[in-house]
């Protein structure tokens, strides 16, 4: 009971030191296997604390009026993890989406639900799912959930580049026309990504791991690094992220 208090009032202490509010945040949802293991559960079973969690986090951006939320949730180094286990995350990603067209909460706060990777490198099942959650909420603006499976970042800009090759020698461009803003576009185009202002990592890791590197790097966002594993991710812990944002901000207006 003391400490549900005393967290209650840190929680309200730093949500009063949060001066600006992010447009677009990107998660890596590390640790859902080693808090399996640390309570010993099997892996699904951490995944699907992991899937929970992410209920929780969506409601707490929402709450903010964080319009753009991106998950990393499965690269395309994860597809070399033991055959069970990817099929298992396969079919937890295809009940999420199937959710999706009859959560109320998606069609009252008008949430679009896309996907951003490599189909190609699904199932055809979890396509489907994909592709009936994100026609569901297509006409949707309010608030954007971009869901990173079988993504990598060096693909992504690979697969840009060869587009604008393409391009440029059926004439559409000229090569003095390549710029950052036009490489931009091809890379963002059919997901309405904006530039990422957080990038948070949980489970104690201290690198980005090739997640949107154009879009965060690129655009030096903030970064937040912290210990607890996806399914302990608390909202005092979402909060002293969105302070580290809010002071990079008030950082730069003064340089």
């Amino acid at each position: 009971m003391i400490r549900e208090l005393f967290e209650q009032v840190y929680e309200r202490s730093l949500r009063a030191q949060i001066r600006h509010i992010p447009g677009h945040i990107a998660i890596i949802q590390d640790g859902n296997r080693r808090f399996a293991s640390s309570r010993g559960m099997i892996r699904q079973e951490g995944h699907r604390a992991g899937a929970e969690r992410t209920e929780d986090m969506l409601e707490w951006t929402r709450e903010l009026g964080i319009r753009h939320v991106t998950l990393y949730s499965f690269s395309t180094e994860n597809l070399s993890r033991d055959a069970e286990e990817v099929q298992a995350l396969f079919s937890l990603f295809k009940d999420r989406f199937s959710r999706v067209i009859t959560d109320e909460r998606v069609h009252r706060h008008h949430i679009r639900v896309q996907m951003v990777g490599d189909r190609n490198l699904l199932p055809d099942d979890l396509r489907e799912a994909i592709a009936a959650a994100e026609e569901a909420t297509k006409e949707y603006d309010s608030y954007f959930l971009h869901v990173a499976i079988a993504y990598g970042g060096r693909n992504e800009i690979v697969r840009a580049a060869r587009e604008l090759l393409e391009q440029v020698r059926c004439g559409t461009y000229d090569p003095d026309q390549i710029s950052p803003a036009l490489v931009e576009t091809h890379l963002c185009a059919d997901h309405n990504l904006p530039p990422v202002d957080l990038v948070i990592r949980t489970g104690n890791e201290y690198r980005t791991s090739n997640f949107l590197p154009w879009l965060a790097n690129g655009h030096e966002s903030a970064v937040y690094f912290c210990a607890p594993y996806w399914p302990l991710f608390r909202k005092i812990d979402f909060f002293r992220a969105l302070r580290v944002y809010s002071q990079r901000v008030d950082a730069a207006a003064v340089t």
